[in-house]
């Protein structure tokens, strides 16, 4: 077998890479924090340009790429296969990564949110040890099931972590904690990983997208914004089915009373009532789309600074680091 090696000019690292790897599953075997959030090719977190080489491009989202990002040379790493070797530099110059620990954690408190959706809080072994960015994400394991991925809700100075626990249907994950998980047990957490943080040095607008316990990261990223004094234009867009799907309405509207640069969206696809707005989050979305040129999301690669620009077809979902099945 001939070895093929991935070389990370901007830090100078030229890796193997294993028969059927990809360059981002590479460059975690070797230790790299290489900017990335799904790992399935939606979201575009790991979108690098391709400097020399060769890779072959598993299938993935045209919202995270599109033909002409690939013509010009743009690859996903966690899509992309090297055929020979090849020079990378992922796209994101602002992206810093701290250390992942791992430690112990006891759930301090555990409140129900909707019908499905849990708030999970989190007293950590070495909170000081664990420096995330708002919008990260954590790993989550708890007795009797496989670890899953959970975005953080809390800011990064609040002395308990919160996570948002969706109950998937089949999910062994999500149904133990459920069903049995209580206050005072142990678990064990991972992180911080992820490359959708908000960068406090964007200036313009920010426009945040989200539906179901896809608010977490989204509630962190805007609260840290607001904490952090930063008074340009914040628009949060949250989307769910009906009523008894959404949660912390009135948290967001209570912060919109007291910061004037925050707008808060909801939007129901079934029926709404009063105060609501009718439809998918996407409609919400280009209906006043002209009025966020400029923006930037968080949900979207932090490099993305062209204006903003919305397709309805290219699926105006907040891509989270956490997962859709748990």
């Amino acid at each position: 077998m001939t070895m093929t090696y991935l070389t990370l000019p901007h830090l100078g690292r030229r890796i193997a890479v294993g028969e059927g790897r990809t360059i981002l599953q590479a460059a975690l075997d070797a230790g790299i924090a290489y900017p990335h959030s799904c790992r399935s090719g939606r979201c575009g977190a790991c979108k690098s340009r391709l400097l020399s080489g060769h890779v072959e491009l598993a299938r993935h989202s045209p919202f995270a790429l599109s033909e002409e990002e690939r013509a010009g040379g743009f690859i996903l790493a966690c899509r992309a296969t090297p055929t020979q070797d090849v020079t990378v530099a992922w796209l994101d110059e602002t992206y810093h990564a701290e250390p992942a620990v791992a430690q112990e954690a006891e759930v301090a408190a555990i409140d129900r949110m909707t019908h499905d959706i849990l708030a999970i809080r989190l007293r950590l072994a070495d909170r000081a040890g664990f420096r995330f960015a708002a919008g990260q994400y954590l790993s989550l394991s708890v007795p009797d099931a496989p670890p899953r991925n959970y975005s953080m809700a809390s800011r990064p100075d609040e002395e308990l972590v919160e996570l948002h626990v969706r109950a998937v249907p089949c999910g062994r994950t999500s149904s133990r904690i459920h069903a049995a998980l209580a206050q005072g047990d142990k678990v064990r957490i991972e992180g911080p990983a992820g490359s959708a943080y908000l960068r406090e040095a964007h200036s313009g607008p920010i426009v945040a997208l989200a539906g179901g316990s896809g608010l977490a990261p989204i509630k962190s990223i805007v609260e840290t914004a607001l904490h952090a004094g930063l008074d340009q234009p914040i628009h949060v867009y949250f989307g769910a089915r009906a009523e008894r799907d959404v949660y912390l309405v009135e948290h967001f509207r209570a912060l919109e009373r007291r910061f004037a640069n925050l707008t808060f969206v909801p939007a129901l696809s079934q029926a709404a009532s009063d105060g609501w707005r009718s439809g998918f989050v996407s409609d919400a979305l280009a209906a006043d789309f002209r009025d966020l040129a400029g923006a930037k999301s968080p949900a979207r690669p932090p490099w993305w600074t062209r204006p903003w620009r919305f397709s309805p077809h290219a699926g105006c979902r907040r891509t989270t680091s956490t997962p859709t099945c748990s």
